[in-house]
């Protein structure tokens, strides 16, 4: 598939991409000014738009998902920023459960450009440091909104929240999912601060939503609720859920169910084809956002809901074989780490279990083996090819056996590895990829046959 022009792609791609350089040494490179000033030279496109804006350390992206499928569910345009992207750039901007077309990508990146160029020749914008990849997909996310006539438009953030790019926006909605450990050099190391940066997407008198839990990190979002006259909604205070896991033997896509409970709304059972507790949570707190929507003046009811026992969201404990079973998930930090491990005990049949793992640097990837290791009998250590950032196989492997693990096995890249587990692994068995989303989209793309180089969209 083309994804856009390869003049399109390169005037993109040549931009500074914190996504395969790694972020910045210091959370003073994050200039929010620049994406202010970006969104000023094309005309605010996002002033028009009603706004969910979705924080957290995990499960933003599946809950930005959840929302934007219940409007569409009501019959809503709605519209969805996530980033990264697996396979081609369009999935970023989706409208109406659609991603953004070649012809639509090729049309944004010729209207962003000339605001960008612009602004490069300006020397005070230059002393900010150009406009970066994230910041211009951003802007192209938002101008595709409101030139489709998205509503609502769900835009989850990239990193942190405070400094990020997206926190150029005003929503009507601010949504919390999660705080734990990630980024910790520039969020900082205790679960407060990183609870003060994500927090710094509340803004004054707009509701929101939040679902993190523990007490350190749930008193700082108060706090920053209560100063900006934000009318806060929290997990197990405002909103509830249960969640009862697939029966074994898993039948795809046989759906988790979960009953969730808000302040304004009983939404039953609702059976859930996203496997895990987490994303019973992530699903608590969608439905509870969409009920600050509908007190917002949106008309979202429980018929909506007919469409979650049937959603597919890539890499996310996504199921893309079977006997053996074969499991591809993003998991990226500890905390994530931990609740695929649990999904994995508590909705597949018992087996024989093959791990497959990549890390990319400057994650804390020993605290991931910790979480997934004892769930599972051998393990294959690779990497990612189509990004700078991974870790070489070996130095995973010497964490592996010094963590107490029989000897791990090393291959070169996520084909292999694939071809590797399938060889060791018996048909009653599971095969897991994980540690990196960058590893889920090439192990992905080997499973399912897509075009080689096709997990990241570049020219």
């Amino acid at each position: 598939m083309r994804d856009g022009s390869r003049d399109s792609l390169g005037f993109l791609y040549g931009r500074l991409d914190y996504e395969r350089v790694g972020m910045p040494a210091s959370a003073a490179d994050l200039r929010i000014g620049r994406m202010r000033r970006l969104l000023r030279a094309m005309g605010d496109p996002q002033d028009g738009l009603r706004i969910v804006h979705v924080a957290g350390t995990k499960g933003k992206g599946s809950t930005s998902y959840l929302i934007a499928e219940a409007a569409r569910g009501a019959g809503y345009r709605a519209g969805l920023l996530t980033s990264p992207h697996l396979h081609r750039l369009g999935e970023r901007f989706r409208v109406d459960g659609l991603d953004a077309t070649d012809e639509e990508l090729d049309a944004l990146v010729e209207d962003v450009r000339p605001a960008v160029e612009r602004l490069d020749r300006s020397p005070h914008f230059r002393e900010l440091g150009g406009a970066t990849f994230f910041e211009i997909t951003t802007a192209m996310g938002l101008l595709h909104f409101a030139r489709r006539g998205a509503d609502p438009a769900v835009v989850e953030v990239g990193m942190g929240g405070r400094l990020d790019s997206t926190n150029a926006i005003r929503p009507v909605v601010s949504v919390l999912t999660t705080i734990s450990f990630d980024h910790t050099r520039l969020l900082g190391s205790t679960l407060g601060a990183i609870a003060a940066e994500k927090a710094g997407i509340i803004k004054r008198g707009r509701p929101v939503v939040s679902g993190v839990r523990g007490e350190e990190a749930r008193a700082i979002i108060r706090g920053v609720a209560s100063a900006r006259r934000a009318p806060l909604r929290e997990i197990d205070a405002d909103f509830r859920y249960d969640y009862e896991p697939p029966r074994p033997p898993l039948r795809v896509p046989t759906p988790g169910r979960t009953r969730v409970s808000t302040w304004r709304t009983d939404w039953g059972d609702v059976g859930l084809s996203l496997l895990g507790e987490h994303q019973a949570l992530n699903a608590a707190v969608a439905l509870a956002a969409v009920d600050a929507l509908n007190e917002a003046g949106l008309a979202i009811g429980g018929d909506a809901l007919d469409r979650f026992p049937h959603l597919d969201w890539p890499a996310r404990a996504e199921v893309v074989g079977e006997r053996p079973w074969v499991v591809v998930d993003g998991a990226h930090n500890p905390a994530s780490a931990v609740a695929l491990a649990e999904a994995i005990r508590t909705c597949f049949p018992p087996g024989p279990r093959t791990l497959v793992f990549a890390a990319s640097r400057e994650k804390d990837f020993r605290a991931q083996l910790e979480a997934l290791l004892p769930d599972f009998a051998r393990v294959i250590c690779t990497r990612y090819v189509e990004n700078p950032r991974s870790v070489p196989p070996v130095d995973v492997a010497a964490v592996v056996e010094d963590l107490g693990h029989a000897p791990a096995l090393v291959t070169d890249d996520p084909a292999s590895a694939l071809e590797f587990a399938r060889s060791i692994t018996p048909d009653d068995g599971l095969i897991c990829a994980t540690g990196s989303l960058f590893l889920a989209a090439e192990f992905r793309a080997a499973t399912l046959g897509l075009a080689a180089g096709s997990s990241r969209g570049r020219p």
